[in-house]
């Protein structure tokens, strides 16, 4: 049986009750607190949308709501599916529009109400410039808002995105820059560094902060070449710096899932926001992505007979995934790097 509550002069919060079922009763908890005021956590997204499937802002927005945070898509490209696919059909977003419809946010006077930027998928060099554009405005407006840059260049040495963009990233948008989240290879090449050791991992780091990024996380490496990934995790405030690695099971090595760097950097985002320091954020990270990975292997049909799963087959199973992005189980830790 449902019961409504009828409004009674209380405060609002009052009216937000709590409920537990007990031999067929439900009975009223008193817990609430009616001067509780949530944080301001708003994010705009700018990055790619697929009608179908789980890549860019699809990857992205689910999570990072469900982790309390609303969320605001521009959609850099809107198409039927992710490039896995045989036939891909859609639009591209030109810097133009981009900037029609960020000046309908800021004529609206909502600049301030965002808490972070997050940017992906941007395939072309006007656009990435104009995304440079919004950084500046919001920050002149919040000058606290965290820009979140996952800087999608490709990966296992293949570019999904022009060669141009890559100098514009260096020298325009990772100033910008408050958290960097690049894979081994986008990595190598923003750096011109490549990574074939520990030391290599923290020497693109490093050139990293120069460029005035704050926090780096290179989300994955696979140079050493056997079942585990290597996470590397650098902060750096004034002379202040701190420096984690993660070891990661490399789950599905032999099938390439899409959106994943995508879901890294949402959770990050996230993590990096209400967690106590960035190395658990890191942990929370991880955990929730290994347990997409591994719903995402138990989907797979059974009866493939030795053929490999389809795009469609292999989409990661996110919205199946819900109580492992609220509430992950973290065994794998990160390790403080002296």
């Amino acid at each position: 049986m449902l019961t409504f509550f009828k409004s009674t002069g209380i405060k609002s919060c009052a009216l937000i009750k709590c409920y537990s079922q007990r031999a067929g009763v439900f009975k009223m908890s008193s817990n609430c607190n009616s001067h509780t005021i949530l944080p301001n956590r708003r994010v705009l997204a700018i990055q790619s949308h697929v009608v179908h499937g789980y890549v860019g802002n699809k990857s992205a927005t689910f999570p990072l709501q469900v982790l309390g945070f609303d969320v605001d898509a521009i959609n850099s490209v809107h198409f039927s599916n992710h490039t896995g696919y045989k036939h891909v059909k859609g639009q591209v977003l030109s810097d133009k529009e981009l900037n029609d419809v960020f000046s309908g946010l800021q004529q609206n006077g909502l600049l301030s109400t965002y808490s972070h930027l997050l940017t992906g998928y941007i395939g072309k060099d006007s656009f990435l410039t104009e995304v440079g554009s919004i950084v500046k405005a919001i920050r002149e407006v919040n000058p606290n808002f965290v820009y979140v840059c996952d800087p999608v260049l490709g990966d296992n040495g293949h570019l999904y995105v022009p060669e141009s963009l890559i100098p514009i990233y260096q020298d325009y948008i990772l100033p910008l820059s408050d958290i960097c989240t690049p894979n081994q290879f986008e990595a190598e090449l923003l750096t011109g560094i490549k990574i074939n050791s520990d030391a290599d991992a923290w020497k693109a780091t490093e050139w990293l902060h120069e460029k005035g990024v704050k926090t780096v996380v290179i989300s994955s490496t696979n140079f050493a070449k056997n079942s585990e990934l290597i996470g590397f995790l650098s902060q750096k405030n004034g002379n202040a710096k701190s420096r984690h690695t993660i070891f990661i099971p490399n789950i599905g090595s032999d099938i390439v899932f899409t959106g994943v760097g995508d879901l890294f950097a949402a959770l990050f985002l996230a993590h990096s926001t209400t967690k106590p320091n960035l190395s658990e954020a890191l942990e929370y990270t991880v955990a929730t992505l290994q347990a997409v990975l591994r719903n995402t292997l138990k989907a797979l049909p059974s009866d493939l007979g030795g053929k490999k799963p389809t795009a469609q087959q292999r989409e990661l199973k996110l919205i199946q995934s819900k109580t492992d992005i609220e509430n992950p189980t973290v065994s794998i830790r990160a390790n403080k790097v002296q």
